[in-house]
C-alpha cells in the first residue's frame, strides 16, 4: 500500500513534466479544436443552455429536452457536432501517433489521453464546465453540488479490437459524471449501470444504454458502470469527471471518511483546503463590556 501511495503521490509531477515537453514540442494538427467555440457545440445542447441560464428554469422543464433512463438520474443530451467529433479524434490520433510523452486517463484505461497533458483544460474543458455544464447540472444534481462543480478531471478513453475492448463495474472519483461518444465507426460496446456504490443490492439490476455519436451521457459519479466489449471497429470517449469541493471536503467519495489533505499542484482532486475567511473567529469577552 505504501509503494502505491508513494507511486500515486510522483504522478502530478509526471505530469507536469510531460505537459511542459508536450507544450514545447508537439505539432498540432488541427490547433483550432484546443480554444472552445459555440460554434463546436450541437444546436441542441445550445438551446438547452439557454433553457437552463432562463430566469424561470426549473428540473421539470429541463426534461423536456434531454432524455431520461429509469430512476437513476442518468441523462442523455446532444454535445458536439459531428464535424467538431471527426476533427477531435483527428488530433487525438495525431498525438497518439507522436513520440511525445503519454499519460494514461486512469488504473483501468491503457489507451487514451490526459486533456490538462495536452493543453486543453484552459482554454477547452474549464468553460464548458463553468458556461455550459453548470447551468445543467446545478438543476439534475443540486444534492450533488451541481450548482459549484469547481473542478475536473478531463481525460479521453479509446476501445479497439487489439487495445482495451470494455470496461469492467466501477464507479467514479466525481460527483457528477459527463461521457460523450465522440465516434468513430463502432459496434456493441453499449455502456451499463447498476446502483449508486452507497445503495448495497445482492443482485445488482444493470441498465443498458447505447452510446450515441456526438452525445453525453450525465451522471452521477457514484453510479456503479461500465462498458461492454465493442464487436468492431473503434471507439473513443470523451470523460470529464465534475468535482465539487464542498461536497467532498465533507466526505471523500472513494473512501467515505473525512479527508486528510496533501498539498498538490493543480485540481488536486478536486479537495481545498478551508480558507481562513471562513474559520469563525473567537470573541474576546472582556472587550465587549
Amino acid at each position: 500500500i505504501e509503494a502505491e501511495v508513494q507511486r500515486r503521490k510522483q504522478l502530478i509531477h509526471q505530469s507536469v513534466e510531460r505537459k511542459a515537453i508536450i507544450s514545447k514540442c508537439y505539432k498540432r494538427e488541427h490547433p483550432e479544436v484546443y480554444i472552445l467555440q459555440d460554434s463546436f457545440l450541437a444546436p441542441g445542447f445550445l438551446e438547452i443552455v439557454r433553457y437552463c441560464t432562463s430566469p424561470d428554469a426549473h428540473l421539470h422543464g429541463l426534461l423536456r429536452y434531454i432524455e431520461s433512463f429509469s430512476d437513476k438520474r442518468i441523462y442523455r443530451l446532444p454535445v458536439f457536432t459531428e464535424e467538431f467529433c471527426q476533427e477531435f479524434v483527428d488530433e487525438l490520433e495525431n498525438f497518439e501517433q507522436s513520440d511525445m510523452p503519454k499519460g494514461r486517463p486512469n488504473t483501468m484505461n491503457n489507451y487514451g489521453v490526459l486533456l490538462n497533458e495536452l493543453g486543453m483544460d484552459e482554454s477547452f474543458i474549464t468553460p464548458l464546465r463553468e458556461k455550459y455544464l453548470q447551468p445543467i447540472t446545478a438543476l439534475l444534481y443540486p444534492d450533488l453540488g451541481g450548482a459549484c462543480l469547481d473542478s475536473h478531471k478531463a481525460f479521453v478513453v479509446k476501445y479497439s479490437l487489439h487495445e482495451d475492448l470494455d470496461l469492467s463495474s466501477h464507479y467514479d472519483n466525481a460527483e457528477v459524471t459527463l461521457n460523450v461518444s465522440l465516434g468513430k465507426d463502432f459496434t456493441e460496446g453499449n455502456l451499463y449501470f447498476g446502483d449508486f456504490r452507497q445503495d448495497p443490492t445482492p443482485v445488482p439490476k444493470y441498465i443498458e444504454i447505447e452510446h450515441v455519436g456526438a452525445q453525453g451521457l450525465l451522471h452521477r459519479g457514484g453510479q456503479i458502470h461500465g462498458a461492454l466489449p465493442i464487436a468492431s471497429g473503434e471507439r473513443w470517449n470523451l470523460i470529464i469527471w465534475m468535482r465539487s469541493s464542498g461536497i467532498r471536503n465533507q466526505l471523500c467519495p472513494m473512501c467515505n471518511k473525512k479527508p486528510e489533505l496533501v498539498e498538490a499542484e493543480g485540481f488536486g482532486d478536486g479537495f481545498t483546503e478551508t480558507l481562513e475567511d471562513d474559520v469563525p473567529e473567537t470573541v474576546n469577552l472582556c472587550s465587549l463590556w
